[in-house]
């Protein structure tokens, strides 16, 4: 019979996201429905190293549903990969009685929970991340949220570029995936998306580009993920390979970051943090919670491919089992919808 479990830390781990307020609120009230004591950990695992850890109760929590960033902090920490991070975590976690963690955050805070798993401390990870592309889920939380925050920049983009006559770049968020450059750019009516998982040529661009002008558009939009390359890279090449529209580049940065998470993130993220709660008291841990087809799912963190597991060791190195990749159907719509 697996112990009952009845002290709880939650923390936030890497890149902030909107969305991860709800779901730190699910997760402490969640848990203080079950009978639970839950605490904050702040920034991350070099909070928990630290010992900036402290008691959250229900009133503590309200009111943040609809703000974004994390109260609880947010901070990279590398040193928690090493055996020593580790255990001066671990040592904070037992100095304040906690049993069983819940993190939020993307891979590498997923690498953290694991590691508190095989130490004998569960740990739950919530995906949050605004790029969609953590493994184990169809969406992250955050990813909503700066889509939308991306569309309605493009939007207003198209305003103004429509006035002047102007071809723009306008380069979003996505270091390894095109989600938000898909979604946003389609939403938008881009007339060119530029992910990481599909290659372009230049000049049929630049060839794309003077042929919208030659049959009466007034202004062209060109979603490009970071990915890829920099906007200002990009104008370069457009330049050198012929275009002769005048061109503009707007990166749109960490505003895609912040802002009130939308209805979607809060309920993803309020669903997702609950379920940690349940996970934890069933005393399982080493696993992450995920949505597929409009289900909660929960993928062991390490194991196998075939176990279903988000991660597995090669030779000690951890490898990403079936690494996520944006959705090339809605690459080829644009590319249909867009002329």
């Amino acid at each position: 019979m697996s112990k009952v479990i009845k002290k709880i830390g939650v923390l936030t781990s890497g890149g902030d996201s909107p969305g991860m307020n709800a779901a730190i609120r699910a997760v402490v009230r969640k848990a203080i429905y079950e009978g639970m004591e839950v605490f904050g950990i702040n920034y991350g695992y070099a909070g928990m190293v630290a010992g900036d850890i402290f008691p959250l109760a229900s009133r503590g929590v309200g009111g943040k549903i609809s703000q974004g960033g994390t109260f609880l902090y947010s901070a990279r920490f590398p040193e928690f990969a090493e055996l020593e991070g580790q255990l001066a975590g671990i040592e904070q976690l037992k100095k304040h009685g906690i049993e069983g963690v819940v993190v939020i955050g993307g891979d590498g805070s997923y690498h953290g929970a694991m590691r508190l798993t095989e130490h004998g401390f569960p740990a739950i990870g919530l995906p949050g991340t605004i790029d969609n592309d953590i493994v184990g889920t169809d969406y992250t939380i955050g990813f909503d949220t700066a889509v939308t925050t991306a569309l309605e920049a493009i939007d207003k983009i198209r305003d103004t570029s429509s006035s002047h006559k102007r071809t723009f770049i306008v380069e979003v968020m996505g270091r390894h995936a095109g989600d938000i450059a898909l979604w946003a750019g389609i939403g938008a009516g881009a007339d060119e998306i530029l992910i990481p998982e599909q290659d372009f040529d230049v000049n049929e661009l630049v060839a794309s580009i003077k042929n919208g002008y030659k049959n009466g558009k007034n202004h062209n939009i060109i979603v490009l993920a970071e990915g890829v390359m920099t906007g200002a890279e990009l104008a370069e090449k457009i330049k050198a390979a012929g275009d002769d529209s005048d061109l503009r580049v707007s990166t749109l940065g960490h505003i895609q970051r912040g802002g009130t998470p939308t209805a979607r993130d809060r309920v993803l993220a309020s669903w997702m943090g609950a379920r940690a709660v349940e996970l934890l008291k069933e005393g399982r841990g080493g696993l992450a919670v995920g949505i597929h087809n409009e289900k909660l799912v929960e993928s062991p963190i390490l194991g196998t491919a075939e176990e279903g597991a988000l991660f597995s060791l090669d030779n000690g190195k951890i490898v990403v089992n079936n690494p996520h990749k944006a959705n090339l159907d809605l690459y080829k719509l644009n590319k249909e919808i867009s002329s």
